[in-house]
C-alpha cells in the first residue's frame, strides 16, 4: 500500500499525535476537578450530619430525663437538677425578631440610597466600605461599646418610660444585634438592586414615573427574593450571636415580660455556664440547648426559603 504523501493529511496526523497526550491530560484534570467538587459537597453534608449526631448523642441523658417537657419548662436550677429551655428560647426569638425589625428598614434604605441617590463615586466607595467594615468588627467590641455607650442611653429611656432602670436587657441586646447584622442584609440588597436591567428603570422613567415610584413598583418587587435572602443571612447571624449579647442582655434565667426586662438567649447561657457544668445531666442539658438552637435555625432557614420562592418576582 502506497504511503500518503499529501502534506495536509500528514500535517493533521502529526498534530493529532502531538495533541493526543495533551487531550488525555485535559480529560484527567476535568475528571479530577469534578471529583474534588463532589467531595467538597459531600463533605459539607457529612460535617452537618456529624454535628447533628454529636449533639443528639450528648443530649441523650437530658432527653431521656425530661423529654418534651424540656421545651416547655421555665425552671433552670442546676442545684436541684431542674432544666427547662423555654426562657432561653423566648429570649432568643425575641431578641432576634426585634433586631430584624430594627435592621431591615435601615438596611433596605442604605441599599436604595447607594444604588439610586449617590452620584459621587468616592462617597459611594466610602459608605460601602464602611458598611462592609462593620461586618468585620469583633462581637466583643460591640459588647464593650454597648456597655459603655448604649446601656446608659437605654437606662435613661427606661427611667422616662417608668420601667426598672437596668440598662441591660432585651432591648439593648436587640439594638446591638441590629447593628451587627445590618451589613449582611445591606450588602445582599445592594448587589441585587445593582443587577436590575436598566431597560426596566428606563421604561419606568419613560412612562412618567418618578424615582420614588420606580423604586416602589419596579426595584423592590424585582429584587424582593434577593432582599429576603439577605434578611435570612442576617437572621442566621443574629440567632447564633454569643459574646455581644451575653455582655448586655442581663443573663437572668426567666421569661422576659417586656423588651426592657433582662433575659438570656440559648447561645449566651451556653457560653456562661458550659465551663461550670460538672454533672452529666447539667452538661447534657446545655448540649440539648445547642440542639434546640440547631433546629430553630434550620426551621427558620426552611421557612425563609419557602417565602423567597413564593414571593419572588416573576422576571
Amino acid at each position: 500500500m502506497k504511503a500518503t504523501t499529501d502534506p495536509i493529511i500528514v500535517n493533521h496526523k502529526a498534530i493529532f499525535r502531538t495533541r493526543l497526550p495533551r487531550l488525555g491530560q485535559l480529560l484527567f484534570l476535568e475528571s479530577s476537578f469534578k471529583l474534588a467538587l463532589m467531595l467538597c459537597g459531600v463533605m459539607t453534608i457529612g460535617l452537618l450530619l456529624i454535628s447533628l449526631y454529636s449533639l443528639i448523642s450528648e443530649s441523650l441523658p437530658s432527653i431521656s430525663q425530661f423529654g418534651l417537657s424540656f421545651l416547655t419548662s421555665t425552671s433552670w436550677d442546676p442545684v436541684f437538677g431542674e432544666f427547662g429551655a423555654l426562657p432561653f428560647i423566648t429570649g432568643t426569638l425575641l431578641t432576634t425578631l426585634l433586631a430584624l425589625l430594627i435592621s431591615t428598614p435601615i438596611s433596605l434604605s442604605i441599599a436604595i440610597f447607594l444604588n439610586f441617590y449617590v452620584t459621587n463615586k468616592r462617597l459611594l466607595t466610602i459608605i460601602k466600605s464602611g458598611v462592609e467594615l462593620l461586618a468585620g468588627v469583633p462581637s466583643v467590641i460591640f459588647g464593650f461599646w454597648g456597655l459603655s455607650v448604649l446601656v446608659p442611653l437605654v437606662r435613661n429611656v427606661e427611667l422616662f418610660m417608668g420601667a426598672p432602670p437596668y440598662g441591660v436587657g432585651i432591648l439593648t441586646a436587640s439594638i446591638i444585634l441590629a447593628i451587627m447584622i445590618i451589613p449582611y442584609s445591606t450588602t445582599v440588597a445592594y448587589d441585587i438592586m445593582g443587577m436590575i436591567p436598566s431597560t426596566l428603570k428606563e421604561a419606568s422613567y419613560a412612562m412618567g414615573a418618578t424615582k420614588f415610584e420606580t423604586i416602589i413598583y419596579i426595584v423592590i418587587p424585582w429584587s424582593w427574593s434577593g432582599i429576603m435572602s439577605g434578611i435570612l443571612l442576617a437572621l442566621g447571624r443574629a440567632l447564633g450571636e454569643t459574646m455581644a449579647v451575653t455582655m448586655v442582655i442581663g443573663n437572668s434565667n426567666v421569661i422576659p415580660d417586656s423588651i426592657f426586662s433582662t433575659g438570656n438567649t440559648i447561645a449566651s447561657v451556653i457560653a456562661n455556664e458550659f465551663s461550670e457544668a460538672t454533672e452529666d445531666l447539667y452538661l447534657s442539658s446545655l448540649v440539648q440547648l445547642g440542639l434546640v438552637l440547631f433546629f430553630i435555625t434550620t426551621l427558620f432557614s426552611v421557612l425563609g426559603q419557602k417565602l423567597v420562592k413564593r414571593w419572588s418576582f416573576k422576571k
